[in-house]
């Protein structure tokens, strides 16, 4: 009788084990499937592979032309407007492309041999959503990490799922899943960072 009992029991506990796992696999799935995780040379990403884009400021220097030198805002549109040449795309552009375009212009019959530095002053925000004490908008700092941009926001919730986060940059469309126990990885200007809950 004793051993019907426990033999009762040992199935019901692999029943509730497979179970168990069913789900897991099926939640982790939904996971994988909407949101893949980041890519390898996505977390080793810096500022050198930066893109301009909207509510980034940036100090425009022509050696030996103090009335052209100075400080920018590229709009909403992503247009840098700048004195002689008039408007240049800046949106969605790295910093050498813009200061070559700079360059090329102003050669044009405006400066002799122009000589063009473009660095950026004030990054565009980025944000951080979910489960975080303080959700919003935070200004950058350069060389962040997703972890400093968590701290930032006032740490995890209780709720917090504190193994994974979703990234989606501001240059792309999907979001990622950074896994907190690997390779650190690098928040961008304009990146949206959110917080999930944990499931149990």
């Amino acid at each position: 009788m004793d051993s019907k009992h426990d033999g009762g029991q040992r199935a019901r506990h692999h029943l509730a084990l497979a179970v168990t796992g069913a789900v897991a696999l099926l939640l982790g799935g939904c996971v994988g499937a909407s949101a893949p995780p980041i890519s390898t040379a996505d977390v080793a990403a810096g500022l050198e592979s930066y893109h301009l884009g909207a509510g980034d400021r940036v100090r425009v220097t022509v050696f030996n032309e103090p009335t052209l030198t100075g400080e920018y805002n590229i709009t909403p549109g992503g247009a840098l407007a700048f004195p002689l040449i008039g408007v240049v795309a800046a949106g969605g552009r790295t910093i050498d492309a813009v200061q070559q375009e700079l360059t090329a212009k102003l050669a044009e019959g405006y400066v002799n041999d122009p000589r063009v530095s473009v660095e950026v002053l004030n990054y565009r925000p980025f944000y951080i959503l979910g489960e975080v004490n303080r959700p919003g908008e935070y200004s950058y700092a350069s060389g962040m990490t997703v972890e400093q941009a968590i701290a930032r926001a006032g740490g995890f919730t209780y709720r917090a799922n504190e193994k994974t986060v979703f990234l989606r940059r501001q240059t792309g469309k999907a979001e990622s899943a950074v896994s907190l126990r690997s390779a650190q990885v690098a928040v961008l200007p304009g990146d949206t960072i959110r917080i999930g809950e944990r499931y149990f």
